[in-house]
């Protein structure tokens, strides 16, 4: 089986939730990062230059044996599948894909901010999103990790749905995001063990000193750096 995983040179959960199983379980793949002359390609043709298929023109997107299939959430249940981090029972398997949806409508709520330029209400929607949205969501995420009771959010192993919340987490703490407080998650108890527990697995070590570590160049790279604990 020949995989390859497509999104920007960015350690974001849309792309960490497919790449992290898949390393973690020694699932050999192409870890493709486009460059800005990719995109534009892309998105004039729909495709990459090679004749890689982009549905809907957004990434990330995922190449199986030729195959190509877009959207987060169905890319994270094949590298789940694949890796052993997703139920094949029907219960679980909906359980894991309610936090995989909540992470989505998380990130979703962020993006009108990150797409506003007026520098004063900018300021005033990451107050909003702080103060009220992200702090409810994460109580939410509590209330499941509480209710299972194994420290996961699904059963009594990691699943795709863990590692989503912990590439949510660790992007909130990297503190790029302006006028959200990094050490947000702090005050969620059992949030903070699992972004931790995640964190300090020598696979998750591995994968970090891998590829989270750019220079910044010239071209205006970022230098990301995701830390092991909140």
């Amino acid at each position: 089986m020949e995989i390859k995983l497509i999104y920007f040179n960015q350690p974001f959960w849309r792309a960490e939730v497919a790449r992290l199983p898949l390393f973690m379980s020694n699932i050999e793949f192409e870890d493709f990062r486009i460059t800005d002359e990719d995109l534009r390609y892309l998105k004039a043709n729909g495709k990459l230059k090679d004749g890689t298929s982009i549905p809907f023109r957004q990434l990330p997107v995922l190449v199986v044996d030729g195959h190509s299939i877009a959207q987060s959430g169905g890319i994270a249940r094949i590298c789940g599948k694949l890796s052993g981090m997703y139920s094949e029972n029907i219960i679980d398997a909906g359980k894991v894909d309610q936090i995989i949806d909540t992470v989505t409508d998380i990130n979703e709520m962020l993006n009108p901010s990150m797409r506003e330029n007026d520098q004063k209400i900018k300021k005033k929607m990451r107050a909003e999103l702080s103060n009220d949205s992200l702090p409810k969501y994460f109580s939410y995420l509590e209330e499941i990790l509480e209710a299972n009771n194994s420290g996961w959010f699904v059963g009594d192993d990691m699943t795709i749905a863990d590692i989503a919340v912990w590439s949510l987490l660790g992007w909130i703490a990297q503190g790029v995001l302006d006028n959200i407080p990094p050490d947000l998650p702090k005050s969620f108890d059992r949030l903070t063990h699992l972004y931790n527990e995640i964190s300090q697995k020598p696979k998750v070590q591995e994968w970090k000193r891998m590829t989270y570590s750019y220079e910044v160049s010239a071209t205006g790279e970022y230098n990301y750096h995701v830390p092991d604990k909140i």
